[in-house]
């Protein structure tokens, strides 16, 4: 297929590039820095600059001296002009947040995932949620860009609809994005929650030579989400990051997918927490399993490998060999530069697992990169999809995106 340039593009394309350069420069750039970066016309840069000024995303910040010449006027983001707003589906909790243009948060609130809540009585609740949240926060309508949904997959993007999520029962093809879109009157986006958490990473950490990242979410359930080249790889359907059945152990009970010793069931809270019971490391309760349940029992099996409780120390490092397993598979498959673990459940376990996981998978005979892989904690915290939503949000509306311009015959 024959492809063209879309010039009415080509201008806010560089008004993204510009806003971009200045948004991951702490301490601002001056005009000159910015076409010496951006490869753009120094005429370019001040008309784009002028623009960027008069809608109030941009303000001048004194001026700068760098050798000979007159000094130069610095450009910085003003972070209050705009705001998005995140929201994580989780079926334990629901996260809100709202965001500056930074990416800092100015308010966030959460509530239990009810268990027993019909899908259109949860989302009317969700709505209600977010119009008290940005009312809390004081930010005014107009700033808001728009809304940012984190869900668990399956998810349909082009309709906006939350498929079959295996944790949230009698959520069948419920249209999310557009009864939120309907409810509030902002613009909505839907994303799966690793897609989302991956982003987070991204916006808030723009490290050089870390644009090729896995994101391994560790949650209600678990996932992957993938960012190559510095973008989150979404897939045709926007369901990428799903690697729950990769087989990473040959014990453990036959999966729904009717395979055994798949990395989803093998790793999920529930199991640890049922397993850790198996093993005498922690008392069986009185009450079923629920979701509250799990986080509290989840809780004391890791309290416990902290304290090197012997077979709390060694479920949790069985768990990271499980983790080991599968991060070798993708990075093998994705020649991956860094890994990040993150999560509801990942900060209780960080402490006794980040380096178990590190050092398993250096000592894996199936790895077969060359250069040593970053495995870290995400530094964004437990609510890492739902600010990613409203990274992704923020991302989606000022990040330069080359497709912009391409125009097809």
């Amino acid at each position: 297929m024959r492809r063209g340039t879309n010039l009415p593009a080509v201008g806010e394309f560089n008004q993204a590039v510009i806003l971009d350069r200045v948004r991951r420069s702490r301490d601002g750039l001056s005009r000159v820095e910015l076409a010496e970066l951006t490869g753009l016309s120094a005429q370019t840069v001040t008309n784009v600059s002028r623009r960027l000024i008069e809608t109030g995303l941009v303000r001048e910040a004194g001026k700068r001296i760098n050798g000979p010449g007159k000094p130069r006027t610095i450009l910085q983001l003003e972070p209050e002009s705009r705001y998005a707003i995140g929201v994580h589906l989780d079926p334990a909790v629901i996260t809100y947040v709202v965001l500056d243009l930074e990416g800092t948060v100015v308010a966030q609130s959460r509530a239990r995932t009810p268990s027993a809540a019909r899908p259109p009585r949860l989302v009317e609740s969700m709505a209600q949620a977010i119009s008290s949240l940005i009312a809390a926060s004081g930010v005014r309508t107009e700033q808001i860009l728009g809304l940012g949904i984190a869900a668990p997959g399956p998810i349909d993007d082009a309709l906006g609809v939350v498929v079959d999520p295996p944790l949230l029962e009698g959520w069948h093809r419920v249209p999310l994005r557009d009864s939120l879109l309907e409810a509030l009157g902002l613009p909505v986006l839907l994303e799966k929650d690793v897609t989302a958490a991956v982003a987070a990473e991204l916006w808030m950490h723009d490290e050089a030579g870390s644009d090729d990242v896995g994101f391994f979410y560790y949650g209600t359930g678990v996932g992957f989400g993938i960012a190559v080249d510095h973008a989150p790889v979404r897939g045709s359907s926007g369901n990428a990051g799903d690697a729950g059945h990769i087989i990473v152990s040959d014990e453990g009970e036959v999966c729904r997918c009717g395979q055994r010793g798949c990395l989803g069931d093998l790793t999920l809270p529930r199991t640890v927490v049922q397993d850790a019971i198996a093993r005498g490391v922690i008392a069986e309760p009185p009450r079923a399993l629920t979701l509250p349940v799990i986080d509290e029992l989840f809780g004391k099996v890791t309290a416990a490998a902290a304290a090197g409780e012997p077979e709390a120390v060694a479920l949790i490092d069985e768990l990271c060999r499980r983790f080991a397993r599968g991060i070798v598979t993708i990075v093998n498959l994705l020649d991956l530069q860094r890994v990040v673990f993150g999560g509801p459940f990942w900060d209780r376990l960080a402490g006794v697992a980040l380096e178990r996981v590190a050092r398993h998978v250096a000592d894996s005979s199936a790895l077969i990169r060359l250069a040593p892989i970053s495995i870290t904690s995400s530094a964004v915290g437990a609510d890492v999809a739902a600010i990613g939503a409203a990274c992704l949000v923020l991302d989606n509306t000022f990040s330069p995106r080359p497709s912009t311009l391409l125009i097809g015959r």
